[in-house]
């Protein structure tokens, strides 16, 4: 008589242990369903480069007046407040992750919320560049034109470590993982700071 309690017991536990294991596997086979496609990544890859080629080849073809060139120049420094400090705000809580001072969450809900005005700031980066009649045979103008491209390339391949990072915010993260991140957010930091750098040095010749 006693034994049939004791089993009742531990019946249910047994199959809220496999319910919560099922769970569990679906979770993990959703999250692997919503990452976004390689194909689609690899896309806007090479229509980033042949966007990038065409603002330079339409940079040598318009010719703005004093005024037009005048307003381009403010909003292409709003542009890069707007994403050089998005990116520093998600940068700082990177680092604050890998110092473990903060979750995974942290840094991945606020990456997340700051995707647009991220790349919101590189398109009107490279738009209002259209009007600013840049130098494509400077080196520096080709340099910094590089460092665009490693930015916005860096930024989709970031978009899928975040995807991949997304699976451990309540356990372990593996070490490839914390390297990925810890390049991924360097690359981000040499790539926009260098950009702006090279568009001060241009701006005062």
């Amino acid at each position: 008589m006693s034994d049939r309690p004791m089993t009742a017991a531990v019946a249910p536990r047994a199959g809220e242990s496999e319910r919560s294991a099922a769970a569990g596997d679906q979770a993990t086979e959703h999250a692997e369903a919503a990452h976004t496609p390689l194909w689609v990544l690899a896309a806007a890859g090479l229509l980033s480069c042949a966007a990038l080629a065409a603002v330079c080849w339409m940079s040598n073809h318009l010719h703005a007046d004093p005024t037009l060139q005048t307003a381009a120049r403010f909003l292409h420094v709003a542009a890069l407040v707007v994403g050089l400090g998005a990116v520093l705000a998600v940068d700082w809580f990177a680092v604050l992750w890998l110092l473990g001072r903060r979750r995974l969450a942290d840094i991945l809900n606020t990456a997340c919320t700051l995707q647009v005005p991220i790349w919101l700031g590189l398109a009107g980066l490279m738009t209002t560049g259209l009007f600013l009649n840049p130098d494509l045979t400077s080196p520096l103008t080709q340099i910094k034109l590089g460092l665009v491209l490693a930015i916005t390339l860096n930024g989709l391949y970031a978009h899928r470590l975040g995807q991949h990072l997304d699976r451990y915010r309540d356990q372990p993260v593996p070490r490839s993982l914390l390297v990925q991140s810890g390049v991924a957010a360097t690359v981000s930091q040499l790539g926009w700071w260098g950009a702006s750098l090279i568009g001060f040095i241009n701006s005062q010749s």
